[in-house]
């Protein structure tokens, strides 16, 4: 362990450089005569310098948002559309991604997940073949159905916060932005949210008449702390 020390008399001791902190050791290390190690620093100024920028990096990485992972077995991501007239619900498993959040800090904070298009289930085996077709979510070609966040801003709602995002589906990428509830369970975090998407915007289903357009998309994501 390297130690810092002075000629002058209040600090003629050995100090570990780790347990001086802030102003105090900017302070002591330019205002003193330091040595570290066998190596007398003798330009003030570069080493205030230098200090206040590794004073900086510190305060930056204490203010980084927290590491999440996105917990697939405990967590839903649900879809609702209209077949026929008649409301047709479905999931997707697989969850997997990373999750950066600090509600203080929502600058630093970021989204990016994704599930398996493949794990599409509404029921019904026969219909979830038919769904994992070409025409359809074409698994075979576009495994991942992703979202990587953009911004995240507070809303006017108490409680609830904005998303901005990039949605990808079968290699086509669209912004969307819909509100979510952040709601903190222990050192983990419960995300709730809900969207609409138009399904003839991604190439799902083609032009088929008895499928309605619009398609709900609800989640409640539980990210588990790093």
């Amino acid at each position: 362990m390297q130690h810092a020390y002075t000629q002058n008399k209040p600090f003629n001791q050995f100090v570990h450089v780790n347990e001086l902190k802030g102003d105090h050791l900017i302070n002591i290390l330019t205002k003193q005569k330091i040595y570290l190690g066998t190596g007398t620093v003798k330009k003030e100024k570069e080493m205030r310098q230098i200090l206040l920028a590794v004073v900086a990096i510190l305060f930056q990485t204490a203010l980084m948002a927290q590491n999440y992972v996105p917990a697939d077995s405990i967590s839903q991501v649900n879809f609702k559309i209209k077949n026929f007239g008649i409301n047709v619900g479905g999931s997707f498993r697989g969850l997997q991604g990373t999750i950066l959040f600090d509600p203080s800090n929502l600058a630093t904070s970021r989204f990016e997940v994704q599930v398996d298009a493949a794990s599409v289930n509404t029921g019904i085996d026969m219909r979830d073949e038919h769904l994992r077709r070409e025409e359809y979510f074409d698994v075979k070609n576009y495994p991942h159905i992703k979202f990587i966040s953009t911004r995240i801003t507070p809303s006017t709602k108490s409680g609830w916060l904005f998303i901005f995002g990039n949605l990808t589906l079968k290699n086509v990428t669209r912004e969307i932005s819909f509100p979510f509830k952040a709601n903190r369970i222990g050192e983990d975090y419960v995300f709730e949210g809900e969207f609409k998407l138009n399904r003839r915007d991604f190439g799902v289903g083609g032009g088929s008449m008895v499928m309605g357009d619009n398609v709900t998309i609800s989640m409640a994501v539980h990210a588990k702390k790093q």
